[in-house]
């Protein structure tokens, strides 16, 4: 049975630098593109990051039984979806790495079996990552810092340790540097190989 490694961490931990950087090792690992309603952002490809759509789509899939899991956020710009569809991305046997929320952990792994789903938690001090976010945000045509501040402070409820605690979540990778940070979690995921 193939595994689902779940890449998880606070917004601007490193968490999509290390996705990326992770597949490019070689590893067998395919993905799990996760779906949004959110607008798409300056950079990003629909079908890469996410399958950008909109409110009807989300009701469309949930009607036809097709999301797995799902998050709601009530953002400066209205309601914006993250959620993972069982859209035959997912085949049993191969190994997966997708990004996700502790919240969202826990429902695949309901989904899927305890057994598949494996948790790689990204750390980073708070207020690097706040220097992280806002750099980002200021490199964006049109920049949402509303948003940015309230994705920053909506982490501490969803990353809490009690959260993480209840999901199972223990081991942390902590990205102070990126490479060493990179090889300690490729280390870890070799040990579930086979």
């Amino acid at each position: 049975m193939g595994k689902i490694f779940c890449l998880m961490g606070k917004s601007s931990t490193g968490k999509d630098t290390i996705y990326k950087r992770i597949l490019e090792k070689g590893l067998s690992l395919n993905t799990i593109v996760p779906y949004t309603t959110r607008p798409i952002r300056a950079g990003e490809q629909n079908g890469v990051e996410y399958f950008f759509t909109d409110e009807e789509g989300y009701r469309l899939l949930e009607s036809q039984g097709k999301v797995v899991e799902a998050r709601a956020y009530h953002t400066f710009h209205g309601l914006w979806r993250y959620f993972t569809v069982d859209d035959g991305q997912i085949v049993e046997g191969k190994d997966y790495l997708m990004i996700a929320t502790p919240e969202a952990f826990v429902h695949l792994q309901e989904y899927f079996g305890k057994e598949r789903v494996i948790p790689l938690l990204i750390d980073l001090d708070d207020g690097v990552r706040l220097q992280r976010a806002l750099s980002r945000e200021m490199k964006q045509e049109h920049p949402k810092y509303e948003e940015m501040c309230r994705r920053f402070l909506a982490d501490c409820e969803d990353f809490s340790e009690e959260k993480l605690s209840r999901a199972g979540i223990t081991r942390r990778f902590v990205n102070n540097d990126l490479e060493e940070c990179i090889g300690q979690v490729v280390q870890y995921m070799t040990q579930f190989e086979g």
